[in-house]
């Protein structure tokens, strides 16, 4: 099984082995060169101690690079029994080229050519007090030119910085892509686990190469039993195609779930029928320009 940072499965372990042993259990790093040996734990058959080791050596987990392994278990999960089913259409797609790049000789990671940064202001509250001035007047773009080779490092290694606030009408089905390229260094391309909060999507479906958004790549589309998550991965020079319902007002970060990775730009947010967010406790909101809105008597 591949588990992704913030990935989780539930699964039913049939223990029908020979009761006079125990069994190792291994656990490897996958998307990534390891730094330790593979983790190894005891799955004890009792009446067995619980530090018997078995007779045998443990299982070799699948090389971390190993994406083949990768996309054959991932790309066959399908939905659990009685899961809905997505909407047939969308209203809206929203495509995400995710590169690697550099800011003032700095690594970061960015989103249709935008690092994230996070404000000083929150989200919510400047988007509930219509503060104009804490986050940009321009919208992120939804799409990225098809002319942009995925395979290569960026022709143009800078890039800029946003808040990267998505609004989303409420109830309205979004689709995203999420399109993986070469990073800084030549035929480097990493995994990325991309995580949702607020929101569970169904996993429409992977992709290799460029997304063109054609009738190809629409045929790649599980639109029958596609999986319900909230953390999808995408493999390394490649495409995952997700779809969800803007149903839970707020504002939510979606973001890759690798901690640095966030932190060096990899992420965006959705903001979504913030007028029907009931009141914000002033703690949540009492920093940046929210807290100067405050103190002249405006409420959230």
């Amino acid at each position: 099984m591949d588990i992704y940072s913030g990935d989780s499965y539930s699964v039913l372990l049939t223990t029908d082995q020979d009761p006079s042993s125990n069994y190792w259990v291994s656990i490897g790093v996958r998307g990534r060169t390891p730094k330790t040996a593979p983790a190894l734990a005891l799955l004890n058959y009792r009446p067995n101690r619980g530090f018997k080791l078995p007779a045998i050596a443990p299982p070799v987990t699948p090389a971390w690079n190993d994406t083949a392994h990768s996309k054959a278990f991932t790309t066959q999960i399908k939905a659990r029994a009685g899961t809905p089913p997505p909407p047939a259409t969308s209203d809206r797609r929203i495509e995400l080229l995710n590169t690697q790049n550099k800011l003032d000789g700095h690594i970061k990671w960015s989103i249709n050519n935008v690092s994230l940064v996070l404000p000083a202001t929150p989200y919510l509250g400047s988007l509930k007090l219509g503060l104009k001035t804490a986050l940009a007047a321009a919208r992120p773009a939804d799409t990225f030119g098809r002319a942009y080779d995925v395979t290569r490092p960026p022709h143009n290694p800078n890039t800029t910085t946003g808040d990267n606030v998505y609004v989303l009408r409420h109830n309205t089905t979004v689709d995203v892509v999420l399109q993986n390229a070469n990073a800084l260094q030549h035929n480097v391309s990493e995994v990325h686990p991309w995580h949702l909060h607020g929101h569970d999507f169904w996993v429409l479906g992977y992709g290799e190469g460029a997304y063109r958004g054609d009738a190809a790549d629409a045929a790649r589309l599980n639109l029958v039993n596609p999986p319900l998550r909230n953390t999808a991965v995408i493999f390394p020079y490649g495409w995952t195609a997700l779809r969800f319902v803007a149903d839970n007002p707020g504002v939510w970060a979606f973001h890759c779930h690798i901690e640095p990775h966030l932190h060096m730009g990899m992420g965006v947010i959705f903001a979504e029928a913030i007028d029907r967010v009931g009141k914000v406790p002033k703690e949540a909101v009492s920093c940046g320009a929210t807290a100067t809105a405050l103190m002249n008597g405006d409420h959230l």
